[in-house]
């Protein structure tokens, strides 16, 4: 019985962390399922986006109060668990703070007591983000599709905050041992107060209680991120180092049309010539997108890594004219019609069969499409380098060149860049008449 309480940790850690790397692998999977595209070049400069961007949090502060305040969140929480390392020993080993006799009372005092007031700051922070995102009347955070889910989404992160950051101090001004030695108690010093009169097996279940609850509390946060907008956490460093590092508006060339065009121009080409072996059994790549697999795998990862935050949306002109189109919707969609495809994916052992459904029409309007203006406002304002305009462009391409479907004006520019080679309806030979007017 006395080593009980190390085997029941043991299985809520390697249960916990289990249901995480299945989870981890279904995700891993999905983002497989778009197509190949190499991101592989220039990896300084993908460096240095990373640690700019995903660790230094430079496009959060674009916002002063709300980039502030999630800097605290971040530094706080991700330093504040670095004591879980303490606790997984602790429970595996069935030790009582490991780490104070092997660092020495000042250094794990200085660290703990560190510890203490970043979990202090970070009850503020979480607080002010519950006044915005509840009280105030912030207009992003008040739209329709920011509603529901995603407000409760926001709000149960914030409450796992709460209440780990006070378990964490509880646990600390119940712990007898660590209050004795005074060194590190900055802030949980001032809770002892709080359970006077208490007896000692009382204070001891305290602390123990809130140790238990800290770790299992962690674990569920863990597995929780699958299917938060907190995914970010873990994937805003891979999305910014495989982000486009070409100059925003810079619009990539189909393989499949220039090979087309190089054809045209060819003057030794043969239209009538034979197609090399096997090249009939292939199936003719499609022309844009209609549905998720139809997208690389860098746009699904986008989706997945999308916070959800609205800055995207707050700043498309199209939206704020009234338009249908909402960036941060069409990475929603996305990462809907994906995880639904992965469930179809499962539920046929491995093997996607078709549904009659695709991310066009079911999921993602032509009206939105249309809407967008490729001003890139959506992708300077995300703060993890999301690119919508991207998917937006190639499901664009898909409604032009596969189904035909372009609006009539964009036919019209089209047809006269055809025939005058120019988007304007007068000959090449009448194009500077203009300039002789009186």
């Amino acid at each position: 019985m006395e080593y009980l309480p190390n085997i029941i940790f043991a299985i809520a850690l390697f249960a916990g962390i289990g249901f995480f790397v299945n989870n981890i692998k279904k995700l891993s999977r999905n983002i497989k399922l778009g197509k190949d595209v190499d991101r592989n070049d220039n990896k300084s400069e993908r460096f240095k986006n990373m640690a700019k961007i995903a660790l230094g949090q430079s496009k959060m502060v674009k916002r002063p109060l709300s980039g502030f305040l999630h800097i605290i969140v971040y530094v706080g929480f991700i330093i504040i668990n670095i004591e879980v390392l303490e606790i997984v020993l602790d429970g595996l080993l069935g030790t009582h703070r490991l780490f104070q006799p092997i660092l020495g009372e000042a250094f794990y005092g200085f660290l703990i007591g560190t510890f203490e007031i970043l979990a202090v700051l970070v009850l503020l922070a979480v607080i002010v983000f519950w006044l915005r995102r509840n009280v105030s009347n912030i207009k992003r955070f008040l739209s329709a599709e920011m509603k529901g889910w995603p407000k409760n989404d926001g709000n149960y992160i914030l409450y796992f905050e709460v209440v780990l950051m006070t378990l964490f101090l509880t646990m600390n001004a119940t712990d007898t041992s660590f209050q004795e030695a005074g060194v590190g108690n900055v802030i949980s010093q001032y809770l002892v107060p709080l359970f006077d009169g208490f007896s000692a097996e009382t204070i001891h279940t305290i602390e123990r209680t809130a140790w238990w609850i800290h770790i299992l509390g962690i674990l569920v946060f863990l597995n929780y991120l699958y299917y938060s907008k907190h995914l970010h956490i873990l994937l805003a460093f891979p999305n910014t180092y495989f982000a486009n590092l070409k100059p925003k508006g810079q619009f990539n060339n189909l393989a499949s049309v220039t090979n087309e065009v190089k054809l045209m121009m060819d003057p030794d080409a043969d239209p009538y010539a034979m197609p090399e072996e096997g090249a009939e059994e292939t199936t003719p790549e499609k022309f844009g997108a209609s549905d998720v697999t139809d997208l690389n795998w860098v746009q699904l990862l986008n989706a997945y890594t999308c916070t959800e935050c609205g800055r995207c949306t707050s700043s498309c002109p199209a939206n704020l004219t009234g338009k249908k189109l909402s960036p941060r919707k069409i990475m929603m969609d996305t990462r809907d019609r994906l995880e639904e495809v992965g469930r179809n994916i499962d539920a046929n052992k491995g093997e996607f069969k078709d549904d009659g459904k695709q991310l066009l029409n079911d999921y993602i309007t032509p009206e939105e499409l249309w809407a967008c203006t490729s001003c890139n406002a959506c992708v300077e304002e995300c703060p993890v380098n999301i690119d919508p305009l991207s998917i937006i462009m190639d499901m664009r391409r898909y409604l032009v060149m596969e189904e035909s479907a372009a609006p009539q004006e964009l036919n019209m520019m089209m047809t006269n860049v055809e025939n005058n080679g120019a988007m304007w309806q007068y000959s090449q030979q009448d194009r500077l008449n203009w300039a002789k007017e009186d």
